[in-house]
């Protein structure tokens, strides 16, 4: 690594931080070394008989200077042997603790970075999608402005196309505000029956539905499942508006259920255009839509509906699955725990 990169890394977020973690370790391994070494020393200065004959003790004439010489010679030896030690100690520690404090900072900064990616990445994502409905109302009253006269017929395409855009924008806000909304507040749980919760969502989607004339069976039993039921109602009714949205006019959507030891299943099952295998692993991140060409509807949406559902249904311990066929249709299922 040149000088320049390492400049550059102790300036980084990573490099802060494990510069900090650095040197709490060397702090605590060069005291543990202090405060062994000073005890060792006095333990090895007690290799020599004290001067005094009181009590039991010796004189140092009882012993020779040859005798005093070898002893204070073993003890300074082992004084020196016992710091190069230690140094050698703090050495290895250092290396050691450089890694290791790499490692700490790293998965210290990561779930932060990502997190900020997200944020990033979402904003972005977001004013993307705000400057689509935003340019179309100033063209078209730019447009009208232009016009040295505008007649009532004009003035009325000139507002419904600028409601039409005002509902994208309103659209798109309740979806973000729904994203934002109790990101860290645990919902509520409690037993709900699926049925009733299945007839609240129908009736969400009900105009809908009879715009394209699709008939909705719903084949839910009176099952019992551990959830929220206004959540529950509010991803239902996501599913079944996509499921309805992407179908063909007179088309049917059938919703089932299944139930073992430990989960109940919901499915929503449609014969539309379906989900291409390379589309799958996405269709629940923000903003993500499959290609337009493939539908013919042209309310398209946001691509923030399935990732409300999901986010909703991980808050009630449960998951969301998906098959599909593309130009069959798609089944997704709802997994929560029973009771």
């Amino acid at each position: 690594m040149s000088t320049e990169n390492t400049f550059r890394f102790l300036r980084s977020a990573t490099g802060r931080l494990a510069m900090t973690y650095l040197a709490i370790i060397m702090l605590m391994s060069i005291g543990f070394s202090i405060v062994f070494y000073n005890t060792s020393f006095h333990q090895l200065g007690r290799q020599i008989p004290p001067q005094s004959s009181v009590g039991g003790g010796f004189s140092p004439n009882e012993f020779g200077p040859d005798v005093q010489s070898f002893l204070q010679q073993r003890i300074d030896e082992g004084r020196h042997a016992l710091l190069v030690r230690l140094v050698w100690l703090n050495i290895l520690a250092l290396g050691a603790g450089a890694t290791v404090s790499y490692y700490l900072s790293r998965r210290t900064l990561r779930p932060i970075e990502e997190a900020m990616e997200a944020q990033t990445q979402f904003i972005g994502d977001a004013s993307h999608e705000l400057r689509t409905p935003l340019t179309a109302i100033r063209a078209t009253n730019e447009v009208a402005m232009r016009k040295p006269k505008l007649n009532l017929q004009d003035a009325k395409q000139v507002i419904k196309q600028n409601t039409e855009d005002v509902i994208k924008l309103q659209e798109l806000s309740d979806g973000l505000l729904r994203l934002a909304s109790n990101t860290d507040i645990p919902l509520k749980l409690s037993p709900i029956a699926l049925q009733e919760v299945v007839a609240e969502a129908m009736n969400q989607v009900v105009l809908l539905a009879q715009a394209k004339d699709i008939t909705v069976n719903d084949g839910v039993a009176n099952i019992k499942a551990l959830g929220n039921k206004q959540s529950l109602a509010q991803v239902i009714a996501i599913l079944l508006d996509n499921a309805i949205k992407y179908s063909e006019p007179k088309a049917t959507v059938t919703l089932a259920s299944e139930v073992n030891e430990k989960f109940a299943y919901i499915n929503i099952r449609d014969r539309g255009i379906g989900i291409r295998a390379t589309d799958l692993p996405y269709i629940f991140k923000r903003f993500y839509r499959v290609d337009r060409s493939r539908s013919k509807d042209q309310r398209d949406g946001y691509g923030l509906g399935l990732s409300i559902a999901d986010k909703l249904v991980g808050q009630m311990h449960g998951e969301i699955l998906v098959t599909s066929n593309p130009g069959h249709g798609s089944v997704f299922t709802i997994k929560l725990p029973i009771v």
